[in-house]
């Protein structure tokens, strides 16, 4: 209730506009991007607390060493450690057959640009838990963020991502100048085990 009243009191006063679709009503993967700012964080938590979704996301584990742990877990934060990715399929796993719904909030462009690729982790993920990904964004063009259509994918990974790719075409992010084009070096490929890679 109180980040309800937060969230609501946020969107009133600010410059950004929520234009978002009906929350999901299973769990799912919110894609947040373009990621170009830690303004992000807080737009997202700003979404998913007016929409009333439970929101877990993903943070490399020294985020929740000493006096931060506790407030990262507070506020969703699923801690990551790289040295064994397949834990964390694992762990949401789980989540989702312990019957909740939420969602996992993932940035595959990584970490506010310096990347030239997206990340696979939430295809893996995806796939191996059978979650769709709903298509959260941010865009300063319009100054809107929010959520966008929730997709069932396929394994079709060229085609999947030709549909995500249309949908973030003309979002820009907070800093434009950072944005990653929505692509997975392993498009020409294909994806193989379900170990997430970032």
């Amino acid at each position: 209730m109180i980040r309800r009243l937060l969230a609501r009191a946020f969107w009133a006063i600010s410059r950004w506009r929520l234009v978002a679709r009906p929350a999901p009503s299973r769990p799912t993967i919110l894609l947040g991007a373009p990621h170009t700012s830690n303004w992000d964080f807080v737009l997202m938590l700003a979404i998913a607390w007016r929409l009333g979704i439970e929101v877990h996301w993903l943070g490399k584990h020294t985020l929740f060493r000493s006096w931060r742990g506790p407030l990262m877990r507070a506020l969703g934060g699923i801690p990551v450690d790289r040295s064994d990715p397949r834990s964390v399929v694992a762990e949401v796993v789980e989540r989702v057959h312990g019957g909740s719904v939420f969602g996992l909030v993932i940035t595959p462009d990584g970490t506010r640009g310096g990347n030239t690729h997206w990340k696979s982790g939430f295809y893996r993920i995806a796939r191996r838990t059978g979650m769709p990904v709903t298509l959260g964004f941010v865009d300063r063009t319009t100054m809107t963020a929010g959520l966008g259509p929730t997709l069932d994918l396929t394994g079709d990974v060229a085609a999947d991502m030709d549909v995500i790719r249309e949908f973030y075409t003309d979002k820009a992010g907070v800093r434009p100048e950072r944005r990653v084009e929505p692509r997975l070096a392993e498009e020409s490929e294909g994806l193989d085990g379900d170990a997430p890679r970032g």
